[in-house]
């Protein structure tokens, strides 16, 4: 949902309209960038250093010399008072690629700068999705195995979120070689007997940010933590699951598949950590 009237493109605040990136740019023809979402709520950026270690990392993860970090709060800032979200739930999107380069599979020689582009938009919580829950599917995980890398690369995501969005699901789980990763645009995590686990950071899955909030609000409300792979096959098994993210915060699964999660209903300690992670934010 595009809410920006004002966007941030190489050191230069301009009109949507008027924002032009070069057919050139390795972002169009290779994917070559990286990206970050930040979400802010009401002008307070949520985890705002962490979002920008993990947009650091990804950075240098595919050897993108952009030195201009230390600008990057202040661009945010910019963009949402530009845009009049002071005094909403918005995000501000961040993407910066290679830069404009003829085709070539090489890197580009020293001298070609990084493109920035950043907008704000509106991104509000999920009320009924968190209040009910949601049901997803689980597909094979067909993409790289850089995923700790927040790429622009996002086909095999865009392509099995819109397969299961089609039956109706809300998202889609990742699953490879029988264990479950992560979903196309979330973490995920289970519960069995008051213990929470998910799939450890790792090249497999993105470290969520939310995600990390979660474990340490876990670990402040007693609520053990075990950070190991769940099988496809034990999803049965588990009384809760949720999802978590910047955009989707703290969202119950009562349908994996065809499994009927927690009598279909939010359990305990999902409402329990919602409470936390709100009362926080």
């Amino acid at each position: 949902m595009l809410h920006a009237s004002t966007v941030y493109l190489n050191g230069q605040f301009i009109s949507h309209e008027k924002a032009f990136i070069s057919p050139d740019d390795r972002g169009f023809y290779f994917a070559d960038g990286v990206y970050e979402v930040i979400k802010f709520y009401k002008n307070r950026p949520f985890c705002f250093e962490e979002h920008l270690e993990r947009l650091r990392n990804s950075l240098q993860g595919i050897r993108i010399d952009f030195r201009e970090l230390d600008k990057i709060h202040d661009v945010c800032n910019a963009l949402i008072e530009a845009n009049q979200l002071k005094k909403e739930y918005a995000g501000v999107y961040i993407q910066i690629t290679r830069g404009v380069s003829s085709r070539n599979h090489r890197f580009p020689e020293n001298g070609v700068r990084p493109t920035i582009y950043a907008r704000a938009f509106l991104l509000q919580s999920c009320i009924s999705e968190m209040l009910d829950g949601v049901s997803v599917l689980s597909r094979k995980d067909i993409r790289w195995l850089r995923c700790n890398i927040k790429s622009i690369a996002l086909l095999p995501n865009t392509l099995l979120f819109e397969e299961v969005a089609q039956q109706g699901a809300f998202e889609c789980v990742l699953v490879r070689d029988g264990l479950i990763t992560e979903a196309t645009h979330s973490n995920i995590l289970f519960v069995k007997n008051d213990t929470l686990y998910t799939h450890p950071d790792s090249e497999l899955i993105l470290p969520g940010i939310t995600k990390a909030v979660v474990l340490n609000l876990c670990r402040k409300l007693s609520v053990s933590v075990v950070e190991k792979p769940v099988k496809l096959s034990e999803v049965k098994n588990f009384n809760e699951c949720f999802m978590t993210g910047t955009g989707s915060e703290i969202i119950p699964v009562v349908k994996f598949d065809n499994i009927v999660i927690g009598k279909g209903k939010p359990g305990p300690v999902t409402r329990m950590l919602q409470k936390e992670f709100f009362r926080i934010t």
